[in-house]
């Protein structure tokens, strides 16, 4: 299976939008902000699905743009590619992606390098957050977390930390 990953940060909070290709099948995670910018990266790409996290501004901005550009719906396609995994905590709508044969994680603001999404802003939720830390618990520790800001890190990695948020 040939696949890629790109990075593109974008916007004032300096948030990841990720652009994975497998095979033919390209995926737009989280379009958040400055789509000329994400555009450049998508040229002679056969995109099939647009993928949001999350809805907080910095994860969608360019997401209306990217939706009409190519006659598309968020987080309207499923594939065996990917599962939806629900998570909330940081908010209700929060949501991974993990493309199990590449054992990978996109995770917006679930899960970050040494830390973990806020829940002080509505829809957050310290219970819910820990439920969804506890169900993400048992995936497998070799999984590569791609989160909504910074750098990627690994599910193993993160999981020893878990313990010291509550």
């Amino acid at each position: 299976m040939n696949y890629k990953i790109e990075r593109v940060v974008v916007g004032n909070l300096q948030e990841n939008c990720y652009i994975i290709t497998i095979d033919n099948k390209t995926y737009l995670i989280d379009p958040g902000d400055e789509e000329e910018k994400i555009e450049k990266h998508l040229k002679d790409k056969n995109v099939v699905a647009i993928l949001v996290t999350h809805h907080h501004f910095d994860h969608v901005g360019a997401l209306e743009y990217f939706e009409k550009k190519y006659n598309l719906k968020h987080n309207s396609y499923e594939d065996n590619n990917f599962k939806i995994i629900k998570c909330p905590g940081h908010t209700d709508d929060s949501v991974s992606y993990y493309f199990e044969k590449i054992k990978c994680m996109f995770c917006g603001d679930f899960i970050f390098l040494d830390s973990i999404g806020r829940m002080d802003l509505p829809g957050g939720s310290s219970k819910k957050m820990q439920e969804s830390l506890n169900s993400i618990s048992t995936y497998p520790d070799e999984i590569i977390l791609y989160p909504g800001h910074g750098d990627k890190t690994s599910l193993g990695y993160e999981k020893r930390h878990f313990k010291y948020y509550f």
